[in-house]
């Protein structure tokens, strides 16, 4: 009989794969998930360290919130946004309007990440457009940012394994110096912003930004008050700030959103997906401010924002997304705290082994600096022998390994991190 991997690899694309390695890599065949812990057809089992692509928030079949979408299946699974609405949506954006204060009181949805950053570059530019400002197109992105791979999000993404392949169809970005905690460059960052933006302001439309922690980097961290110092550049200039919390929002980083260690003024874009529906079905959200709206009332068709998904708002991602927000509701933050505290405490022995030990709330990396070739691959095959389902992100500078695992971490399951993560390293680099 045919296995499910061989099947797999003859008629499933994977993504982010070259299929030429499947031979060598093969794709692990999960047949279920329980907590923190994947299944695979043998019955195996791997601690889900990097929570699905960053997804999986408190574990996989978690039952509170598989009793929202089937209490919402027996109701409503569907209904277009454009002309109907529906509770779950409706409360989904009050209660996040609320967690920002009602300075972003107004939520468009969409269907993932990537559509989540289309949708607020249009937002952004139609905004100004509207206004009489059509020249302010121009949008700004961090070195090494990752905001997605459709040809708009592309055009801010700065990563080039990605982005090479498809340079000739994209838009021109301007990309400046991102702050990265391991230089102690935030000056010289906040330097080089400033510089573009008193030059390039009346053509620029926006700057967009991974608050705290850019992900495909390598986990590259940066100090709240760049994003502070950041904000208040903006606003000076006349631009538009865009935060995508796509991957460090949900309590990633500490807070619900990241923005929130700032305490600055709250950006005019704030973006969601990954987590909000605790890694059950997608969801993406952009919050802006009244005066993002109101560039937009009118009469007039043509200056309403003329943008859709057929999925826009469905009500059973919604209804996750509201089961998600209780959780949070009812101490989640607190918690996570405390489970950060025992990563922490258990990668802390370690830390001659692995460069650049470096964490921000529920998100763990380190460097390997001269990691051998394929590095990445190996590491991820060596893993399973130690029952972990991790894979590590290769970067100009060499290789991070992370781990961004379910909100599911006591003492025991942060030790077994540590070793399991050791032995794996050891495997690689012997």
């Amino acid at each position: 009989m045919t296995s499910l991997q061989d099947r797999s690899r003859a008629a499933v694309w994977h993504p982010c794969t070259q299929m030429a390695r499947l031979a060598d890599m093969p794709p692990l065949p999960i047949a279920r998930g329980e907590g923190p812990w994947l299944i695979d057809t043998d019955g195996r089992r791997y601690f889900d360290a990097n929570s699905s692509w960053w997804v999986n928030l408190f574990g996989h079949s978690d039952q509170p919130l598989l009793d929202a979408i089937k209490a919402q299946l027996d109701t409503l699974p569907h209904v277009m946004l454009a002309g109907c609405t529906h509770e779950p949506a409706v409360r989904l954006a009050e209660r996040l309007s609320a967690r920002t204060g009602g300075a972003l009181g107004h939520v468009f949805f969409g269907s993932d990440g990537a559509s989540a950053v289309e949708i607020a570059l249009k937002q952004s530019f139609h905004s100004w457009k509207n206004r009489g400002r059509a020249e302010k197109r121009e949008f700004v992105c961090l070195k090494n940012s990752y905001h997605g791979e459709t040809l708009g999000a592309l055009s801010v993404t700065d990563v080039q394994v990605f982005r090479d392949a498809y340079d000739p169809l994209l838009m021109r970005a301007h990309i400046v110096a991102s702050p990265d905690a391991r230089l102690g460059n935030e000056a010289e960052a906040l330097a080089a912003m400033r510089a573009l933006l008193a030059e390039r302001h009346a053509q620029i439309a926006c700057v967009i930004v991974e608050p705290l922690v850019q992900g495909a980097a390598g986990m590259v961290m940066h100090a709240p008050s760049y994003l502070k110092g950041l904000r208040e550049l903006t606003r000076e200039f006349g631009v538009h700030l865009i935060a995508d919390e796509i991957a460090v929002g949900c309590g990633r980083t500490g807070t619900f959103f990241a923005w929130e260690q700032t305490q600055a003024e709250w950006p005019d874009f704030m973006l969601l997906s990954k987590g909000i529906t605790g890694g059950t079905l997608p969801l993406s959200l952009v919050l802006t401010t009244d005066d993002v709206f109101a560039a937009f009332w009118s009469e007039d068709v043509t200056r309403g924002f003329l943008h859709s998904h057929s999925y826009t708002g469905n009500p059973l991602a919604c209804a996750a997304a509201n089961a998600v927000l209780d959780r949070f509701d009812a101490g989640q933050l607190e918690d996570n705290q405390a489970q950060a505290a025992r990563l922490s405490r258990a990668f802390a022995p370690l830390t001659s082994r692995m460069a650049h030990l470096r964490q921000r709330g529920m998100i763990l990396a380190f460097d390997v600096p001269e990691a051998p070739p394929r590095f990445a691959e190996r590491f991820h095959l060596a893993a399973r022998a130690h029952e972990l389902l991790i894979r590590p992100i290769s970067t100009n500078s060499g290789s991070t390994v992370y781990l961004m695992p379910p909100y599911l971490i006591d003492d025991a399951t942060a030790a077994f991190l540590a070793r399991a993560v050791t032995a794996t390293l050891n495997d690689v680099l012997a």
